[in-house]
């Protein structure tokens, strides 16, 4: 085991060896690859190296100078010595100045905490603390860290992904309630409403009040949710649906039925003869069917009908009384396989027995009794 040298030593022996210890402004012991760790306080540093997808650890050093060295003996040290030294740091305005000169565009982001689009924050590099990063193949690849967010975006735009994004025509400016109604009107178009959306519009959802585009389209395409996009306004997104293959669809669709009102549904079931099965362990008092206001959504349609069917749950949908969710649920044939016979289903003509038969009678008249009722006798033939 070598003995540990002086900070003075490991000078010396980088010159005598013609290496370079490569000084790093972003780690806190002035040189690259060298990092500080009290828990070892004989050998608080160590030197690192990236080699082979991996972080692999050179050994642990009295002084940062010594860990130096040991890095700088490393075949990625030296290669990285050789390379061309990095420019200087570009104040904001020379980042501008440079993007101007070779045309570029720094592209813009509101969604960004540094108003640049590929431009990140980091605190953990000070002096260098944005973060140009770009997508490419599947994964994100870093470009570099730099001083200000402009130099970060000069170094995003130079990437063929960004002169692509700028290639793109710019999106048409946010539009009002007003104007996204107009525009409907002007296309031939409908804003679908939807009582069970909180925007109040069919295919809209609301992300955030803190966002410039709180609002988001999604349509369900294949059976799975395709995200349309952001809008500043509830009008404008639900525009953006109803120009989508899947609005359109939705807008020439035959009208939903009109709620039943809890005594419009027991007519209904009346006069279909159908039983509305009950349920004493039920909130809502009928079998299938449940109470969901959906923590302030659906409040006009707050009853959910759903049954069990192949060994699954099938639903049935929403409605605005428990009763016409039940009527729903005794439409569907299982649920009325599994009902109680109704008083309209067991009114069948029977023979009466002997002691039934009335004594004005002859014995061989047959006396039918129909809902209780005795009605004209048949002869038999």
């Amino acid at each position: 085991m070598s003995l540990s040298r002086s900070a003075e030593a490991a000078l010396r022996q980088a010159e005598a060896e013609r290496l370079t210890l490569l000084r790093s402004e972003s780690s806190s012991t002035g040189f690259r690859c060298v990092s500080f760790n009290s828990s070892t306080k004989s050998k608080p540093y160590q030197a690192t190296v990236w080699r082979g997808g991996k972080t692999v650890s050179l050994g642990r050093f009295t002084t940062p100078e010594e860990a130096a060295l040991c890095y700088a003996r490393s075949p990625e040290a030296q290669a990285a010595a050789a390379a061309p030294p990095e420019p200087p740091s570009m104040t904001a305005e020379a980042a501008l100045r440079q993007a101007e000169a070779e045309e570029l565009t720094l592209l813009r982001s509101e969604s960004g905490s540094t108003g640049y689009k590929g431009v990140g924050f980091s605190s953990s590099t000070k002096s260098k603390p944005y973060q140009a990063k770009v997508k490419r193949g599947g994964k994100t690849v870093s470009l570099g860290y730099f001083t200000t967010p402009e130099e970060a975006a000069l170094s995003y735009a130079r990437t063929p992904e960004a002169q692509a994004a700028a290639a793109v025509p710019p999106a048409p400016p946010p539009m009002t309630a007003e104007e996204a109604v107009r525009q409907a009107q002007a296309e031939g178009l409908a804003l679908l409403q939807s009582d069970s959306s909180s925007t109040g519009y069919k295919g809209v959802g609301f992300t955030g009040s803190g966002r410039s585009k709180p609002y988001k389209v999604e349509v369900r395409s294949g059976g799975k949710l395709v995200y349309l996009g952001t809008f500043a306004t509830a009008e404008e997104a639900a525009l953006c649906y109803a120009r989508s293959p899947e609005g359109q669809a939705a807008a020439a669709a035959p009208p939903a039925p009109q709620p039943l009102t809890a005594e419009e549904a027991l007519r209904q079931a009346e006069a279909e003869g159908l039983a509305l099965l009950r349920s004493e362990s039920s909130r809502t008092g009928f079998k299938c069917v449940t109470f969901n206001s959906g923590s302030g959504k659906n409040l006009t349609k707050p009853y959910q009908a759903q049954l069990r069917r192949g060994g699954k749950d099938v639903y049935l949908g929403r409605y605005a009384t428990a009763e016409e969710a039940a009527l729903h649920v005794a439409w569907d044939s299982e649920a009325q396989a599994a009902a109680p016979q109704s008083p309209v289903a067991s009114s069948r003509k029977r023979k009466v027995r002997s002691e039934e038969q009335p004594p004005d009678v002859p014995a061989d008249v047959v006396v039918v009794i129909l809902e209780g009722r005795l009605v004209e006798p048949t002869a038999f033939e």
